[in-house]
């Protein structure tokens, strides 16, 4: 049996990370996990998402439990990926097993993060885009495991999606494998229960949709918080693997 591993890509909200956790489920290798800290995240914060109840209600809502689960890779699979949100890394969550997991970033333009984003939770705060959490895991990533975590920016991949999957499992020390280039679509059991309030393009796909070029300006009184999000997104982007 192949040595197990345990992936954590961290991203912000409304970025392609269902779509790269679709990508890694392609495998045969592969188990996943969708947000383990989001039902913790809910009842703490007390945030009015949408489906926020029966997330909670599902969910483990005792980080304690969670990190047991994701610290651990007990499946028969040879990967454990995990899509997190950077957001749910609440300040009290323990975050000392990190240096025993591989861990990625996924970024974002902000603007085009705070676009969409805003459709769904109008008027967000700077930490409900999970950009300083961002940062601050990637760098205590780095100073736990004394090297550069992989980043890669969503753009990047819908132009190419072979070549940044095949950079980034090469960076995580992973071979690559072509079925992750494309899935059926439709729900899978491994989705959280909020898919129906936010996974209907993934739903819908059956691949990495076309990167499409997008200028349309954010409300202008958005443009402090874009200020301060392109700030911290620039700290990331820096590393990202071109």
């Amino acid at each position: 049996m192949a040595p197990q591993r345990i992936i954590a890509m961290w991203s912000g909200p409304r970025n392609i990370s269902t779509a790269m956790m679709r990508a890694w489920e392609s495998r045969a290798d592969t188990r996943v996990i969708d947000e383990p800290f989001y039902a913790h995240y809910l009842a703490e914060t007390g945030l009015d998402h949408p489906g926020a109840d029966e997330v909670i209600r599902c969910g483990e809502t005792d980080w304690r439990k969670v990190v047991e689960c994701v610290a651990t890779n007990l499946g028969a699979e040879s990967i454990l990926f995990q899509k997190h949100m950077t957001q749910h890394m609440l300040e009290h969550i323990d975050r000392s097993w990190l240096g025993r997991v591989s861990n990625c970033f996924l970024i974002r333009d902000p603007r085009r993060m705070l676009l969409s984003f805003s459709k769904v939770i109008p008027n967000p705060s700077l930490d409900q885009t999970g950009l300083p959490q961002q940062v601050e895991l990637f760098n205590l990533a780095r100073d736990m495991t004394g090297a550069v975590p992989p980043v890669i920016a969503a753009k990047d991949v819908l132009l190419n999606p072979e070549r940044m999957l095949r950079k980034l499992c090469g960076a995580l020390d992973v071979g690559f494998d072509r079925a992750m280039l494309s899935w059926a679509a439709g729900r899978r059991d491994s989705d959280g229960v909020w898919a129906k309030h936010w996974y209907g393009a993934v739903e819908r796909s059956t691949g990495f949709s076309r990167y499409v070029e997008d200028d349309t300006p954010l409300p202008a009184q958005m443009n402090g918080l874009l200020d301060e999000c392109r700030a911290l997104y620039e700290q990331m982007a820096r590393h990202c693997i071109r």
